[in-house]
């Protein structure tokens, strides 16, 4: 149970101060121990900002999931409702944030370990989106010439420039950003 504390804190300190502005000391006055007693749970300040990374990936990864592959909308619904769903996860949750500044601006040191994880992510993604498509296209006649892999690809780069626009530019420039691209990928797409 502390190790989960641990984590909870720790994502909170990542996600506002990034890993230099994270100290284990602060962390462990934040769940309440001594810095000693991280130690038990964590060996250092890499396995757990490593372990905080590998619980992020696997949520967003798991809401990925959740959203795509749930009923109730169409595909073009369901493409366009993520992009804004991803955007609102980053204005309101830590882990969201945390996941999505440290795969762009990964401590130097740890670049490697979290490279792979993004792209993890990312293939998963394509993947997800691949089986989406082939669906979709199956249902819709004006997708029948559609190069499924280039169209989950622009789909994925179309992610990309919201989520710069959230790390550099902010909420009204993102959204700006989103509603843009969209309009140009669904015409593109659906037109």
């Amino acid at each position: 149970m502390t190790a989960d504390k641990i984590k909870a804190v720790a994502l909170t300190h990542f996600a506002n101060h990034g890993y230099s502005g994270a100290s284990l000391a602060m962390i462990a006055a934040d769940v309440g121990i001594k810095k000693p007693s991280i130690y038990a749970h964590f060996k250092n300040k890499d396995e757990l900002f490593l372990a905080v990374t590998e619980e992020a990936v696997q949520n967003e990864w798991e809401q990925a999931v959740d959203y795509i592959k749930k009923g109730g909308q169409s595909f073009k619904e369901k493409l366009y409702g993520y992009l804004k769903l991803q955007k609102e996860s980053y204005e309101q949750d830590e882990r969201a944030k945390f996941w999505l500044r440290t795969s762009f601006f990964p401590p130097e040191h740890l670049q490697q370990q979290i490279i792979e994880y993004v792209y993890r992510y990312l293939d998963q993604m394509e993947d997800l989106l691949l089986q989406e498509f082939e669906e979709a296209k199956a249902q819709h006649p004006e997708l029948e010439n559609l190069d499924i892999k280039q169209a989950a690809k622009a789909y994925i780069a179309l992610l990309d420039g919201v989520f710069v626009e959230l790390l550099y530019g902010g909420n009204d420039r993102a959204e700006d950003r989103l509603e843009s691209s969209w309009y140009m990928y669904e015409r593109a797409l659906f037109n």
